[in-house]
């Protein structure tokens, strides 16, 4: 029989080599056809006397990343249709529709015939899945394994829950389980989630000796008289351990994720049935966890929209690929040494200017010390550090930068600096090249003033620190071309982030909201609230950190300028603030510039730091915190910056329903299961929104009235996605 997925060729002995290669993938991802061919390869080798076992490996570069998530999103779609005509029927199909994996991956693992994962490489999600239900597992030293389900709403579905605590210590399994880990090779053998690991040119040679050498085709769970890894949930062991694992879930995640809850109830119930009820049990929780709206946004926003931004859903169509072979950054501060160092290790050249050679050397042995780190951890090698770095030309000269493709402006926001590198640096740049500004709040069209050829300038905002934030702002000013719009968004595949595009204004997006959240934290403290609840209230929400502890993040004294810089150009129609007072009482007065001095709103003494207890000196003395609701302080958090998102849709700032979502997320930590800031007022429906919005204008001030576009669409009862849905799905209405 001949598969499109899967090819098998049996050996002397008896084996079955089952090679997944998916035609026209790059990567091995499991969707229906997956799903089919494999429920009959295990047939075929049942049902073949001459196959004795059999190997599973990848045709690849990697084993496998996992389920297509838009396979779900069909089914869930197809569920929302069906359900206003049948609940009954349109839970059932769910339900099936949503365990075909989880009963393909049982029939394997109780076909009575051994199979061995041969794991090279990348291994996630359903593909980890498949791994566990075979009978024993040998994985390449690359080896990177994990199932992060949790991080796009859901949680492993397929009998990851039950065969990883049946399998691991009980403690590290959850952890693995619940933040959604990658484990590497050594990692994954300590868990006993791998039994052998080898070099990937003798990876099948060793499943296969261990096939030979005889594994027992089944489970330890399969048998009469198992014991769990940590004993029985009822237990003493027990009861010292699942408190505490429901204690540290509440910790992580406020109970804001249902995906995380569901699989918590899906393990502790599992855990006390035999295999095939706790299988079902799991595929229940699955498809409760499958219909909510955490899950559908966080569906469309971490995986379909961030794919396709990923794929250039935003690129011009009309603009040739850019060969991207050299780079030119001015600054080589910590932001423009981030920068050259993820530039070098795409494999691009850099030229790194500043001021001085000593400050340009500085900057290059930033990026020495990231790979000197990577080495030390065992993640590079000597060699691959000696070559990344011989990319970075480290220089205080410009003419270094005359055969750059792209150019990048990575000095301080003063617009007399940007000034002169841009003049220096177009007097040697050829024709062609393209310059771009790291600004962060600086209109890309003002900056571009200081340029002779404004169609070649755009704005690439990068975030800190660089090599570990995944977004990338792109911003467009009035003359930009499209041509520097390919160039910039050909330079962010290359570097392997995700981009969004916008439009120019002061600040953007991302630094704008990312302002307003911070902007209501200090309008709390002006409020009499605890500087303790309001923090507490951010993380609550979902946020990473609390509004105060984000301000010492980005700097107060850069607050203070964007402020003051504000101030000097809208002038008389500026209009002063609780907010304004705060942070001239820190930053000025004070000299708390937040943890870039050590101290702000926290005292930080290294690694460790605490709210100031001198707060009260600037903002008075709060009240009580049982005279605040901890629901209203969550929702003011959260609602001013999904408001200041519409705002900056309706200025024609942002354009594109993903990129607000996806921006959010990656750029600022905006409660990730919402699916994003318009996805938050989607969520929760406009009407409600502007209701809410129209409450707490009367009750905390005219900064929540909502904008015009926002009543228009509550009055119509729309969505962000209904009324502006993205060009993909456009097209499949209009085909449909």
């Amino acid at each position: 029989m001949t598969y499109k997925n899967f090819t098998i060729e049996t050996d002397e002995d008896g084996i079955a080599l089952i090679t997944w290669d998916m035609p026209e993938k790059s990567m091995n991802v499991i969707d229906l056809s997956v799903m089919e061919e494999l429920d009959a390869v295990v047939d075929q080798v049942v049902g073949d006397d001459a196959i004795k076992g059999a190997v599973i490996t990848s045709g690849k570069n990697a084993f496998s990343g996992g389920a297509d998530l838009t396979m779900l999103e069909g089914l869930l779609k197809d569920f929302h249709v069906q359900r206003a005509k049948d609940p009954e029927a349109a839970a059932k199909a769910l339900f099936e529709g949503s365990r075909k994996l989880t009963l393909v991956y049982r029939k394997l693992e109780t076909c009575g015939k051994p199979f061995v994962a041969a794991v090279n490489n990348t291994s996630m999600g359903g593909g980890t899945e498949l791994a566990l239900a075979c009978h024993a597992r040998v994985a390449d030293e690359d080896l990177k394994m994990g199932l992060p389900e949790v991080k796009v709403g859901l949680f492993p579905g397929a009998g990851g829950t039950q065969r990883v605590m049946r399998m691991a210590d009980g403690q590290q399994g959850m952890q693995f389980l619940l933040q959604g880990k990658t484990l590497r090779a050594p990692q994954a053998k300590q868990l006993k989630l791998v039994d052998e690991v080898t070099q990937s040119k003798k990876l099948v040679a060793a499943a296969k000796k261990m096939l030979k050498a005889g594994i027992d085709p089944v489970k330890p769970w399969d048998k009469k008289g198992f014991k769990l890894p940590n004993g029985n949930i009822y237990s003493p062991a027990g009861f010292q351990f699942w408190p505490a694992a429901n204690a540290i879930y509440r910790r992580e995640t406020f109970d804001n994720y249902p995906g995380a809850r569901y699989l918590l109830h899906a393990v502790v119930e599992g855990l006390q049935l035999p295999m095939d009820l706790a299988l079902q049990v799991e595929s229940r929780y699955f498809a409760k966890v499958l219909q909510t709206p955490e899950a559908a946004n966080m569906i469309r926003s971490l995986f379909v929209s961030m794919q396709e931004l990923n794929k250039g859903a935003r690129r011009p169509i009309d603009q040739r690929p850019n060969n991207i072979k050299k780079v030119g950054i001015l600054g080589a501060g910590f932001m423009g040494a981030g920068i050259a160092y993820v530039t070098a290790q795409a494999g691009i050249n850099v030229v790194l200017i500043d001021r001085d050679q000593e400050a340009a050397d500085k900057g290059k042995a930033h990026t020495e010390d990231l790979l000197s780190k990577a080495v030390k951890r065992g993640r590079s090698t000597e060699d691959k550090k000696a070559k990344i770095l011989s990319r970075i030309q480290a220089t205080a000269d410009y003419e270094e930068l005359a055969d750059c493709d792209l150019v990048i402006e990575a000095v301080f926001e003063d617009r007399e600096i940007k000034k002169t590198v841009t003049e220096k640096a177009e007097a040697v740049m050829k024709s062609r090249a393209i310059y771009a500004s790291n600004t962060s709040t600086l209109p890309i069209t003002s900056l571009a003033q200081a340029s002779k050829r404004p169609k070649n300038f755009i704005g690439i905002h990068f975030f800190s620190p660089v090599d570990k934030m995944m977004l990338v702002e792109v911003i467009m000013g009035k003359r930009t071309s499209d041509r520097a719009l390919a160039m910039a968004l050909d330079y962010i595949k290359a570097i392997k982030k995700t981009p969004i595009v916008v439009n120019d204004s002061r600040g953007f997006y991302t630094s704008r909201v990312v302002m307003t959240y911070i902007r209501e934290g200090l309008m709390m403290l002006a409020d009499g609230i605890p500087a303790p609840m309001i923090e507490n209230a951010g993380k609550m929400a979902g946020m990473p950190v609390g509004p105060l502890s984000l301000g010492d993040e980005v700097a107060l004294d850069l607050a203070w300028k964007i402020v003051s810089a504000t101030r000097k150009d809208l002038g008389v129609k500026y209009v002063e603030g609780p907010l304004d007072n705060i942070l001239e009482e820190m930053v000025v007065k004070r000299e708390r510039f937040g943890r870039k001095n050590g101290k702000g709103f926290y005292d930080y003494n290294g690694k460790d730091k605490s709210l100031w207890p001198g707060i009260p000196d600037v903002v008075g003395q709060p009240k009580s915190a049982d005279s605040f609701n901890i629901e209203e302080l969550k929702q003011r958090l959260l609602v001013m910056q999904a408001l200041e998102s519409a705002r900056i849709f309706e200025e024609n700032c942002l354009t594109d329903v993903r990129e607000a979502d996806v921006g959010s997320i990656l750029g600022f930590g905006f409660a990730p299961y919402t699916g994003g800031t318009l996805s938050y007022i989607d969520m929760m429906g406009t009407t409600a929104f502007v209701e809410l919005c129209k409450k707490f204008t009367r009750k905390w001030g005219p900064r929540f009235k909502p904008n015009k576009l926002l009543r228009e669409m509550a009055k119509n009862n729309e969505t962000f996605y209904g009324r502006f849905p993205p060009k993909g799905e456009v097209a499949v209405k209009d085909a449909a």
